[in-house]
């Protein structure tokens, strides 16, 4: 297990008003599973991603990832776990425009302090994990949308994270790149990670090991994901 939440759910104030974004929710987050939170827009999904990503604290209940308790920390100890324990997938890529591929995938390590050369060469490895060695010295602009969503995987990786985080990871993407992507987190999961993916599409159903239905701010089912081939999940 990387993360638990105990009854823990998220509100916020607006005016005299309280917005419940997510209800008290308890469930596991595993080792070498590809969870999959599936919802509407505004469903809540997106605030219990977050509260897994440590982006924000829960308005009540227990929160842990990697055995801390999520509650206790300060924004500079929540800061620290998300570094060194948590990588980030966003449906927008979000790499930086000016910097070619391989220092993009560098930037983490960067922030950590790790020598340039050992960040080069860690930069490189995850390149050739997503199959992108041959795109390290491109910039944003000079990949297409798959591209650039698998050099973002290579830049969550490169700090060899417990824990994954995707936020509409294929939204942006035609249905082979989506194809590829998805593959490519699923064999993540299979070799051990901890895979979370938030989305609205069905299609990314059968690479799930477990999914979570979110709607309305309340986790409405847990049920097992498909656990069909590669070729099964391409024709879906």
């Amino acid at each position: 297990m990387i993360a638990r939440l105990e009854q823990a759910g998220k509100q916020y104030k607006v005016g005299d008003q309280t917005i419940t974004a997510l209800q008290p929710t308890s469930m596991d987050i595993h080792e070498g599973e590809l969870l999959l939170i599936i919802g509407p827009s505004g469903s809540g999904k997106t605030t219990l991603l977050s509260l897994l990503g440590c982006v924000i604290y829960p308005s009540q209940g227990r929160l842990w990832v990697d055995g801390m308790e999520i509650n206790r920390l300060k924004d500079s100890q929540l800061a620290k776990l998300r570094l060194n324990t948590i990588g980030f997938v966003f449906q927008n890529f979000n790499l930086l425009a000016p910097l070619s591929a391989e220092d993009n995938v560098m930037m983490p390590l960067r922030l950590q302090g790790v020598p340039s050369g050992e960040a080069r060469r860690r930069a490189r490895e995850a390149l050739e994990f997503v199959g992108m060695s041959d795109r390290a010295r491109n910039l944003p602009k000079q990949l297409s949308g798959g591209q650039q969503q698998r050099i973002a995987i290579a830049r969550a990786l490169v700090t060899n994270p417990k824990l994954l985080l995707c936020d509409e990871p294929t939204a942006s993407l035609d249905k082979d790149s989506l194809s590829v992507v998805m593959d490519e987190l699923r064999s993540l999961a299979d070799s051990g990670k901890s895979v979370c993916v938030v989305t609205h599409d069905p299609r990314l159903k059968p690479y799930a090991h477990r999914i979570v239905e979110v709607n309305n701010g309340v986790v409405s089912a847990v049920r097992e994901g498909a656990e069909g081939s590669d070729d099964q999940r391409r024709s879906d």
